[in-house]
């Protein structure tokens, strides 16, 4: 086995576990993602890392917008259908239950808890098979009261993505 202390240390940071929805014209798609923060207080900015050759990817620079949708502990059943990228599952939205969000129009799924939605500021390209993604905040909801502790999370699934 490899001696990896990078890889090790980068799994000791804590994630949470999100659904990133976006749309371009009427295509849409949700992806799960862990590498979200805020990155801004004014304006309220939020980053994520997202995969270039991801299907949202494409929808985000496209359309301009996009949606994180935030699950609780007990809500893990209802994010488990968008784990699988569009390649592996390509009809994964053709039952999933959304509404449109007032502000961008990128799926609200049923059984988040809460959600921001995002309008696109700047794609960063990494250098690497990420890119970061900025959005400015310009909408959100709460449908289920909670705290961040109750937020779902990789470790709550015994999962990793990270290294």
């Amino acid at each position: 086995m490899i001696d990896d202390t990078i890889k090790e240390v980068l799994k000791r940071i804590p994630y949470g576990f999100y659904a990133i929805t976006s749309h371009s014209g009427d295509d849409v798609n949700a992806m799960t993602a862990n590498w979200v923060m805020q990155t801004s207080f004014d304006p309220r900015h939020v980053a994520l890392g997202l995969q270039k050759t991801s299907y949202t990817y494409g929808l985000i620079e496209k359309g301009g917008v996009f949606a994180i949708n935030i699950f609780l502990k007990d809500g893990a059943d209802a994010l488990k259908p968008f784990t699988k990228g569009r390649s592996k599952n390509p009809d994964k939205m053709k039952d999933a239950q959304y509404s449109e969000g007032p502000a961008t129009n990128s799926p609200i799924l049923k059984g988040a808890a809460a959600y921001l939605e995002c309008r696109v500021v700047r794609i960063v390209d990494t250098g690497g098979d990420h890119d970061i993604v900025v959005g400015e905040v310009i909408g959100a909801d709460v449908m289920s009261p909670g705290e961040v502790g109750d937020t779902l999370s990789l470790l709550d699934l015994g999962w990793s993505y990270a290294g």
